[in-house]
């Protein structure tokens, strides 16, 4: 027999059950379930006005996989005028359990930040580093969304792509402010004087390299460095089809590689209004309207550190167009993503043949940077490549509305502790570098195609001595030229070519020979015009005939010389003009665009070698 009171206690028990079941039933979950944070309904905006220290609210970010979740925080004060004038910035202290353990998180910017149960701004900025409380800063949202000045190609309009069916809400709506909104330098934060702990700068966005391995980001670290690049090893995530349906506090970012390897940014989303996104609360790199390709990404997990705890993220496909990079927030657009430019990198060994794919932005300031990174993480990480060959490239860069640029040349292994293939990379930047630094025209890439050679041994070569078969020839006659050239650890080897005195040329003159690499005769025979001057080019197209003009550096060049003046006009040699010619054009061109050198080439051989050549030798030739 059961007592009264055990009577009493059953009956409670079976209540609860009862309760527990209707609630599971009408989704009221308790709060000891776990669940994805769900973002206010609200559209209402609290102006940074209203919002003064001692104010409690909460912000939304994800820790791990596609969780949003939500943590705590107070209003320490406003700062008026900390990014510029009439550019607040919101202080607040981060409160719970798990922002208490991490701090302010790389990866964190953007998250939405709700006061007051209104929309109050984006967090955006963390305050100095081993501090003991998580302190950041909000970019009021009213700034966040200012409306930026918008190119024609940024304002184009995407058809969203379908969202699924979710219980995520999406984020509220804010009016547009007419004001403008212009870039500070990024440099700013490393000239400031304050000392370590007490300054706020930009919470890091990492940026995600996939399939680059340290050793390739060692090489360019100096020129990451200077981007203000945060750099983090990740991986890649596979298209699902809600990745194009996000709420604030989802994580997403823009796409500077794709393909075989990958890099891409990774903030938070602080809104999204119709098809536009809100993220990151600051600047990526400040580069102000752009077309870059806009992924979700996914959190793999969230790494304490007390010097800097970050997000560890796969890149998942694109789902539209990120198209503004300011001073407050990236802006982007669901939909359709932009072309990028697709690469094909093959390296060929011993008859075996791998090919890598990329796509990239097409972007003047990151595009030589990230083509010589891919290029070379792809060669030197290949399973085929090795140190110690020679290597051989040929490529193509297709230029819409141009003809294509060529390049072609080879490497030998260095006895300097460098990565043989470093070369090829910075050979192939560079021809990016002139081709986007010129004046007239911005170029757009349809395509680029690299093949790389790799040839067993150490084949290069040096000139250590020349002659002619005799110190005096007639006008029009040819005369041999034979070179005595060094292998590398080889026997030395004479080569032989000619070189035919032009017809014209003045009895009782003296010419010059010059027995040199293609290196060195291209800029003796186009002087400041090679190697990258390339702001005077009256059009893309000369640019690209001077660059499929240059000599190759695996070839002995025999040049032969005559004293009267060369006119260097854009990408025109005229050779042998009269002075009178030069006197009557002197001063009209643009400066820079126009040169004169004492002496014009009236002929040239070359030899191929299979191996890179290095020497000048000069020899003086009697016309009798």
């Amino acid at each position: 027999m059961l007592s009264a009171a055990s009577n009493l206690s059953m009956a409670r028990l079976t209540s609860r059950y009862f309760i527990l079941a209707i609630s599971l039933a009408l989704g009221a979950i308790p709060s000891f379930f776990p669940l994805r944070a769900q973002a206010p309904t609200t559209t209402e905006i609290i102006p940074v006005s209203e919002i003064q220290a001692g104010m409690k609210g909460y912000a939304y970010t994800i820790f791990a996989g596609d969780q949003v979740e939500r943590f705590e925080l107070e209003v320490i004060g406003v700062m008026p005028n900390f990014l510029g004038p009439q550019q607040s910035i919101i202080l607040v202290q981060l409160t719970g359990p798990k922002v208490e353990h991490t701090g302010v998180v790389a990866g964190m910017s953007g998250s939405p930040v709700y006061i007051d149960g209104r929309l109050a701004g984006a967090l955006s900025l963390k305050l100095g580093v081993f501090t003991k409380e998580p302190i950041g800063g909000v970019t009021p949202i009213e700034d966040v969304m200012r409306p930026q000045p918008q190119t024609q190609a940024s304002a184009e309009v995407y058809t969203p792509q379908p969202a699924r069916p979710t219980q995520r809400t999406q984020s509220p709506e804010v009016p547009e402010s007419p004001r403008q909104q212009f870039s500070l330098p990024q440099d700013a934060a490393s000239r400031t004087s304050l000392p370590t702990g007490s300054a706020l700068e930009p919470i890091e966005t990492p940026l995600v390299f996939s399939g680059y391995q340290p050793e390739a980001l060692r090489q360019f670290a100096s020129q990451l460095q200077s981007f203000g690049f945060v750099a983090a090893q990740g991986g890649t995530a596979p298209a699902r089809p809600d990745d194009g349906h996000l709420v604030a506090g989802d994580m997403a970012g823009m796409v500077l590689v794709q393909g075989d390897s990958s890099i891409a940014s990774a903030c938070t989303v602080t809104a999204v209004r119709a098809n536009q996104v809100f993220l990151c609360g600051h600047p990526f790199l400040s580069l102000g309207d752009v077309q870059f390709p806009m992924a979700r990404t996914e959190v793999v997990t969230t790494l304490s550190s007390a010097l800097a705890s970050t997000k560890i993220v796969n890149v998942g496909a694109p789902i539209g167009t990120i198209t503004g990079d300011h001073l407050t927030a990236v802006t982007g657009k669901l939909g359709v993503p932009p072309p990028m430019i697709p690469i094909d990198l093959a390296l060929a060994v011993g008859g075996i043949e791998k090919k890598l794919h990329f796509e990239m932005v097409n972007q003047p300031k990151l595009t030589p940077l990230l083509i010589g990174l891919t290029v070379f993480n792809g060669l030197t990480q290949n399973s085929l490549y090795g140190e110690g060959t020679t290597l051989h490239f040929t490529g193509e860069i297709d230029v819409h509305g141009h003809a294509p640029v060529r390049l072609e040349n080879t490497f030998a292994p260095g006895d300097a502790f460098s990565p043989d293939g470093l070369p090829i990379a910075l050979s192939i930047q560079n021809a990016f570098n002139r081709l986007f630094t010129n004046t007239q025209e911005a170029p757009v890439f349809d395509g680029i195609h690299i093949r790389v050679e790799s040839v067993p041994g150490h084949n290069s070569f040096n000139i250590e001595s020349a002659w002619l078969e005799k110190g005096e020839a007639a006008p029009g006659e040819t005369l041999r030229v034979r070179v005595l050239l060094r292998p590398y650890r080889g026997a030395a080897r004479i080569e032989e070519t000619t070189v035919r005195v032009p017809d014209q040329a003045t009895r009782g003159t003296m010419l010059r020979v010059l027995v040199t690499d293609g290196d060195m005769l291209n800029r003796a025979s186009r002087g400041f015009a090679f190697g990258g001057a390339a702001g005077g080019w009256a059009s893309l197209d000369q640019l690209i005939a001077l660059l499929n003009r240059e000599r190759r550096n695996d070839r002995l060049y025999v040049g032969l010389f005559v004293p009267s003046p060369t006119l260097l006009w854009d990408d025109k040699d005229l050779p042998n003009i009269p002075q009178s010619q030069i006197n009557m054009i002197d001063g009209r061109p643009t400066p820079g665009t126009v040169q004169i050198l004492r002496e014009s080439l009236a002929s040239e051989s070359s030899i191929p070698l299979g191996g890179p050549v290095t020497g000048v030798i000069s020899l003086n030739l009697q016309i009798r």
